[in-house]
Order: C-alpha cells, then structure tokens, then sequence
C-alpha cells in the first residue's frame, strides 16, 4: 500500500522514481481517510498525468499572474485618475479633500518603492540608465566629435528662431489675463490646457488687434526670453535644443551665445515699435564683437532667415537703425541660414484663405469631424489673419518664380499639368467658379475675399514683386515695406561676411491645391481644400499638389537665392560668397522625429551633418564647406524667369553668364592656408591677412583678413573662378597646398 501510494504521488510530482528523491519522511505509509471524510469523496481515486497536471499548474499560475496584472492596471488608475483630477483641481482645497477620502494623505514615493516589486524597480533602472547612456551620446556625440578635431568656440552666436516656434508668455494684470500670469499660452502644455479649458478667452491673448496690429486692449503676450524661449516647443518635443547641446560641448555658454526670440505674430516694423526688437539685436551684436573682440555668427531658421535679412537693411537705414552702409560688415562674420523660406512658403496661402494645409485634410474623416467641432477651419482661418507676421510668408517673386499656366521651372518633364496653376477649382454641377489661378491670382483671390483689416495691414507691410533692375533695387532700399523681399533690394555691402544656406530636399512638399466652393453663410471665404481629389502617381494627395521641397517650404524658396539669386551682381553687388549645402531627407524609420539624416523642415535642427557644419562655422572652420548639391535646383534656377540687368549687368563672381546647370563656385581660404601664387604676411593676431592672388601672382581686388576667416573668390584675368573643378554636381576646390596634401584637406574628407 505504501509502494503504490509513494508512486502515485511520483506521478502526481513528477519526481524521477528514484527512492533518493523523495524523502524518507515522505515514504512512510500514510494513513487511510477516516470513514465519514470517505462518504464525502468519489467512489474511486482519478490519477492524473503528467502532462495534465502541467497544464494545470499553468491554469493556476495564468490566474495568478492575471489577478497581479488587474491589480497593477487598477492601482495604476486610480494613480493617473488622481494626478488628472489634481491637475484640473481648484486652489480652493479640493485637491486635499480628494486625497484624503482616498487614505493617500500619508503616501509618498519612499512607501510606494517598498512595495514594488524588486525586480520591476531594477529593470526600469536598467532601462532608464539604457536610454540615458543613449541620450548622453546622441545628443552630444557630433559636438564631442568636433571638440576632439580641435574645433572651439571662436565668433559669438547670436540665433534667430522661426515662425511659431518662440514661446509666448502672458504679462498682462487684467481680470481675464490673471491666471496665465507669466505662463506661456504659446508653445507648453499650458497653451494645451487653456485651448481645452477656455477656448474663446486662449483666443483673444493669441490674436493680435485687428486695426492696429498690436496688443489688443487689456492682453499683453510677449516673447519669451533665453534659451528656454526656442530650445523646446512642449515637453519633449525639441526645437533648437540639439543645436544648444552641441554649440555647449565645443565651449558656447550664456556669455557667448543669445537667442534673439521675438513675437513672431506681429508684421515686422511692428517688431521695433512695440518691442524695439531690432534695437535690441543690434545692441546685443554690438555688445559681443565688444566683448569678445571678433564679429557675431547669425543662425536663422526659417521665417527666421527673413527676418534677419530685414535686420539687415534696418540696422543700416537712416533713421531706423543708423548703422551706416558697412555696419554688417564690421558686425556680422557669417550668416548660416538654416531653411531660410527667403521666397515664401506656398502653405500660408490656404492657412489664411481657409484656415486649412496639408496636415489638416489628410486626417481621416472621424479626425476631420473632431478638429471641426474644436477648432474649425473659420476660426483656424480667423487666427491666421489676426497673426501678420504668418503672412509674411505669402509666397514671393509672382509667376517669374511660380510659374503660370504655361508651365513652371520645377515642373517635372512627364507631368500632366503645371504647377504654376496653384489653385484649381473644379466645376461642379456647371456653376460658376472662380478658375484655375497662378500665384498672383491667389493672393489676389485672397485680399479680395478676406476683411479690409487684414488686406490693408498686409499690404502695407511687405511687397512681393520683383525688381529687374539696379535702379530698381536702390529705389527700394528706402522703402521698408520691401526690406524682407531679396528680390526687390540686395544685400549689404559687407564684402567680407560669408553666407551658408543649409536646407532639406526630398520630401514631399505642398506646391498647389485643389479647392471647391461651400455653401455655408457663415464662411466669408466659403472655399475649401478638395480633399476628394487624389490621384494613383501619388502626385495629388487629397487636394494637395505635393513637389519638392523639405516637407514645408518648396525648394525654389529655401535654394533659388542660394544658388542663383544672390549671384546676380543686383542683389549681391559686394560679391558676398554664399555656399549652397543640400541635405537629402533620409529618415529612421523607427524615430518619430527622422533621425540624424532627416531633412524635414523643423527636425533638420537635430540631424547630425547640419551641427557638424554649424559647429564648423562658429569654430572659425567655415572655410573648408564647399557646395554640395544634389538636387535639380540649378536646372529650375535657370528657368526662373530672372535674369542679369539688360544694361549688361553680369554674374557675382563670372563675367560671362553661366551655362545651364552650372554653379559659380565659392574659395574660402582658411586662416593657416596661403591663397594660390600669394605670400604669406607676417602680422599680428588682430590684422591678419593679405591679397588674394590669382594663378599667376597677381593681387586681385578682394582682401582677406585671415583672423575672421574673411574672404572670396579669388578671380584670374579672364574674370573665371580661379582653383576651382567641377565633379558631378558637387563644387569642389582644387588648389596647390592641396595638390601637396597640405592645408585642410583632412577635414574636407571628414565632411
């Protein structure tokens, strides 16, 4: 009896059979059930199998683990639910009254550990320390690399950011403005939580006065200021905070760094007569050539670029900022336009004709019905227009640039209509409709179907013609309402500042639009994107025409000027070189934000190669970034219809026009590098420099002063870019010292 019983409970056990498994104990005869336990069990005893009594464990186990699971999700809950109701919770004590009918009054995080358990406490640890080795090296790792290439801060670096992304706090005292007192109702979870809470009152702070385009009475908004106005838009969704970490690692600090943030909302005199924002930048500028004894670098992005290039030709003007015709010259050392949207961003026309874009009319329809009922296109519309300086973005340079119905320099060869038809309205039913309408037509379509209020602001504050004549672009030097457009006036005088354009290609970009007419009195616009509309070549997408661009701004607006604009003697007379640096958009598939090799228009502040070049030019390297274009913008660059001065103007930097597809190259010497066939000159750290030399000995014109990285291209005597060789469509330079392996050319390659 004991024998079998001992082998059923092996089988039972699973034990090995062995009579050393089981203890001595164990193998003892047990007794039989008293007589009335045996009534109450079955006639006969059911042996189980192994492989049942397995999967029975598994069942008891599985029930367990989803009783914890519960447990976990539930206390979890009623976590989240109370941090939510402290957070739309009164200051009236009610807060407290919730916490103590839960019993939670004497929680705190110290009893909340003891009772995790762990190994959950050490694997979250584990991850933590994982991601945060992650972090210290991405975000890091491009300014620790050029710190160990001997780069250092050299110029100070003064940032001006873009459109919507410098944080507006509340500074008013009325009753309405009370509770957002010093909170910022652009750009933070508290603009989120007003937006939801009190829509109408959010409203009225971010709208600016229609009639004067300033505060409305009773509201005060202002820029936030430092670091913290640009670096992050909300929590955790970086703006210029990559750029900041890296400009720190190579020496940048409060005392040699500034963000120049200003309230994007206003049209651009309205900047100096409110907030003295250019007074400002210019003192700040003054104040750091001061300080440190070497010219400021300017980073811009975006709507940042135009605004800085306004800078520019206010600071000079007399009367505004009275700096006289070589204060850029004396104060800038190098302009780095990041994405600089120097022609305007297609996109703002629908934002303000019908509040709508591209990220709007691809939501899905339950999307669509959602954004309607919170924030509907009339009011999306309504805040646009209350917003002048968005409108300074309306696109620039008419159907010169843009094209018309005939067809558009960025017109692919096999496409089956032009984008210069950038609004197509669709008949329906054979009722009347506006047409199809280039970009002059819509902006006309626009003020004629908009308020006065609007329509006289915008146009009395920018111009978007174009001026195909030096007597022109001087005639316009004094009128300020021209000032933004590079275009209609030209650039300063400043022969020793170099300019960097870095911008994004490759990504789809919004290039024209598909519209219908609504029925709906209420609408004064009454049109609407065609979201119906979408074609199988992918070409039009839900009523938006896409082209190319770096997913916001087309590539005419960031690379026309780079590449052609301001190599044409009008707008550059100083022959200020500018170099042209393409970015292809290749994003990580698993990173939300692209990765380091995303070209998209406000991620490219974190990709790796642009902080490689930033670092470079604010070290004093600059010199060594050459051209680098990979796109077709020189193909559509040549068919903009703008050209030379018909009184026989000629090319910045070429005395005979350019072939088609042909780049003027850029030479910037650098500092320990002899210019070819010159000299070296033996002076003091403060004067350094001499002539720039052509290939046979002779000085030419231009003067570098090596200290500030100055210079330009040199030019032989047949007025030909000396030292310079064509490779693809990458502009490279070829000089002596690199034919010897001497100079620079390692940290060429490492570009």
């Amino acid at each position: 009896m004991a024998e079998s019983l001992s082998s059923l409970r092996r089988r039972i056990f699973g034990s090995s059979g062995s009579s050393d498994s089981t203890p001595a104990e164990s193998r003892d005869s047990s007794p039989a059930p008293a007589p009335h336990e045996a009534l109450k069990r079955p006639g006969a005893y059911r042996v189980l199998t192994n492989e049942k009594f397995d999967e029975l464990k598994k069942a008891v186990k599985s029930s367990k683990g989803k009783k914890r699971r519960n447990a976990w999700v539930f206390g979890l809950g009623l976590l989240g639910g109370l941090s939510a109701a402290g957070f739309f919770a009164s200051k009236d004590g009610a807060l407290d009254q919730l916490v103590s009918m839960a019993g939670l009054e004497d929680m705190n995080l110290d009893s909340l550990m003891d009772v995790l358990p762990t190994g959950l406490i050490r694997d979250v640890q584990d991850i933590q320390s994982r991601e945060k080795q992650a972090i210290d090296y991405d975000s890091f790792a491009i300014g620790l690399h050029a710190r160990n290439e001997g780069i250092r801060a050299k110029y100070p670096v003064i940032m001006v950011p873009g459109v919507i992304s410098t944080g507006l706090e509340s500074w008013g005292t009325e009753d309405s403005s009370r509770q957002y007192f010093r909170k910022r109702l652009w750009g933070s979870w508290s603009m989120m939580r007003a937006l939801v809470l009190d829509k109408a009152s959010w409203k009225r702070h971010v709208m600016l006065d229609k009639k004067t385009g300033l505060d409305p009475p009773g509201i005060k908004l202002r820029a936030a200021q430092g670091f913290d106005a640009a670096d992050f838009f909300i929590t955790g969704y970086w703006i210029w905070n990559k750029i900041l970490e890296n400009l720190a690692t190579i020496g940048y600090d409060p005392t040699n760094a500034f963000t120049a943030a200003y309230d994007w909302r206003m049209s651009y005199l309205n900047y100096e007569i409110r907030d003295q924002y250019f007074t400002r930048l210019k003192n700040h500028i003054e104040i750091a050539k001061h300080v440190s004894g070497k010219k400021a670098v300017m980073l811009s992005h975006s709507m940042g670029s135009q605004v800085l290039f306004y800078f520019f030709r206010w600071v000079e003007a007399e009367g505004y900022g009275n700096g006289g015709p070589s204060w850029v010259n004396d104060h800038i050392e190098s302009w780095i336009n990041i994405s600089g949207c120097m022609l305007g961003a297609l996109k703002d026309v629908p934002a303000v004709l019908s509040g709508e874009m591209r990220d709007t009319v691809q939501l899905n329809a339950f999307a669509v019905y959602g954004l309607e009922k919170f924030l509907s296109r009339i009011e999306r519309a309504e805040i646009f227009r209350a917003m002048p300086g968005i409108s300074s973005m309306l696109p620039i340079g008419g159907t010169a640039v843009w094209g018309d119905e005939n067809g558009a320099p960025d017109d692919a060869w096999n496409q089956t209509t032009t984008f210069g038809k950038f609004l197509n309205f669709r008949e329906i039913n054979n009722t009347l409709t506006p047409g199809n309408m280039s970009v002059p037509g819509a902006i006309d379509y626009l003020f004629k179907n908009t308020e006065k209020w609007y329509v006289d602001q915008i146009k009395s504050s920018y111009s978007r013609g174009v001026a195909h004549t030096k007597d022109e672009v001087e005639a316009n030097m004094d009128t300020p309402a021209k000032w933004m457009n590079p275009l209609e006036i030209r650039l300063p005088i400043a022969p020793d500042m170099k300019i960097f354009c870095f911008y994004g290609i490759g990504k789809p970009t919004e290039r024209a639009y598909y519209y219908r007419e609504e029925q709906d009195a209420n609408n004064d616009t009454a049109v609407m994107i065609d979201s119906t509309v979408t074609t199988p070549d992918g070409l039009v997408d839900h009523g938006v025409v896409m082209g190319e661009g770096d997913g916001t701004v087309n590539i005419l607006s960031t690379g026309y000027m780079c590449n052609k604009g301001w190599k044409i003697k009008r707008y550059n007379p100083a022959n200020i070189p500018v170099v042209a640096y393409e970015m292809p958009h290749e994003p990580d598939r698993f990173n939300p934000r692209g990765g380091p090799n995303t070209a998209d228009h406000v991620d490219i502040l974190g990709r790796s190669s642009l902080n490689d070049l930033i670092l470079r030019v604010a070290g004093g390297k600059g010199h060594f970034i050459q051209d680098n274009i990979v796109s077709n913008i020189l193909e559509y660059a040549e068919k903009v219809k703008i050209g030379p001065d018909y009184e026989g103007e000629e090319r910045v930097g070429d005395a005979k026009p350019l072939k088609k597809g042909e780049a003027d190259a850029v030479s910037l010497h650098p500092e320990d590098e002899v210019p070819p066939g010159g000299e070296e000159e033996k002076v003091d750290d403060e004067k350094k420099g001499g002539p720039v030399t052509n290939t046979d000995g002779k000085a030419s014109e231009k003067s570098v002063d090596d200290d500030d990285e100055k210079g330009g291209a040199g030019t032989n005597t047949d007025g030909e870019a000396s030292g310079m060789e064509k490779t693809g469509e990458k502009t490279t330079e070829t000089t002596e010292e690199d034919a010897k392996g001497k100079g620079g050319s390692a940290e060429k390659d490492e570009l």
